[in-house]
């Protein structure tokens, strides 16, 4: 039976509009009553996640900044640091991308030194708890990820992503959306840090079921056997995943959870 159930947030659980479906509390409870675990898996802030989920922060596990930070209760289960010198290398990069704005993600908060408008409302949609600081060597936190927001025509996969393409064999390059590319240690993604929650509850794969939509979704979908993706997924998540699930404006999310547990899987 089921015992573990992941979902990435945007494109996969919230709609259109950013917005948990109306049925979520309800499901929710369908979930808690057999006992299953449920588990926000997102390139979103940790905090950002606390406050969405403020009624459910100690019966959630969190995978935070997409696999970099795994919570439970408050208490950190999992984490993966950045070195110093990786990070001042990729803010160098930075400064050599058209259109595209730096996020630097921390156990304690984000940090940021632009403030161009339309980054900011971008920023504050995945990020609650951030400080714009003159300069980002003066960070005084353990990194766990470097974001870049990209504004170009061309978009994240395009335009940002090209430029670190020849670090992937020496850190982990995730495509999130259209606007956003996440950068962290090698070989750490939601996938790895849905291993480490598996190994450490005593939970297999075919225990566990995953919906996903884009390109960071990946690694989550070979990590369990009931993976779902969206009908507005990405053609390679669509491609990897074992199951479909309606889209996230259609609400696919709670529909494929009430099917599993209906059909008692």
């Amino acid at each position: 039976m089921i015992k573990l159930i992941m979902t990435d947030m945007d494109g996969t659980l919230l709609d259109e509009n950013g917005k948990l479906p109306a049925e979520f509390d309800e499901v929710m409870e369908m979930v808690k009553e057999r006992k299953i675990l449920f588990a926000p898996a997102s390139g979103r802030q940790y905090y950002a996640l606390l406050r969405q989920f403020e009624k459910y922060k100690d019966d959630f596990i969190f995978l935070a900044e997409n696999g970099t930070y795994v919570a439970h209760r408050e208490i950190e289960l999992f984490s993966s640091v950045m070195p110093k010198a990786t990070v001042k290398n990729l803010l160098r990069i930075a400064k050599t991308i058209p259109q595209t704005y730096p996020v630097v993600c921390g156990k304690k908060g984000a940090y940021v030194t632009a403030t161009y408008e339309p980054f900011m409302g971008e920023l504050e949609k995945y990020y609650t708890k951030f400080q714009v600081v003159k300069d980002f060597s003066d960070i005084q936190d353990e990194v766990i990820k470097v974001s870049f927001c990209d504004f170009s025509e061309l978009g994240s996969e395009f335009n940002t992503y090209p430029y670190f393409s020849e670090y992937r064999e020496q850190l982990q390059i995730s495509v999130s959306s259209d606007l956003w590319v996440d950068v962290m240690n090698y070989g750490i993604n939601k996938g790895i840090a849905i291993q480490q929650v598996q190994k450490m509850l005593g939970i297999s794969p075919k225990e566990c079921a995953a919906f996903g939509d884009y390109l960071n979704d990946l690694e989550m979908m070979s990590s369990v056997y009931y993976s779902f993706a969206m009908d507005n997924a990405h053609p390679q998540i669509k491609e990897v995943a074992n199951f479909a699930a309606k889209s996230n404006r259609d609400h696919g999310v709670m529909l494929g959870i009430k099917e599993l547990l209906e059909k008692d899987i």
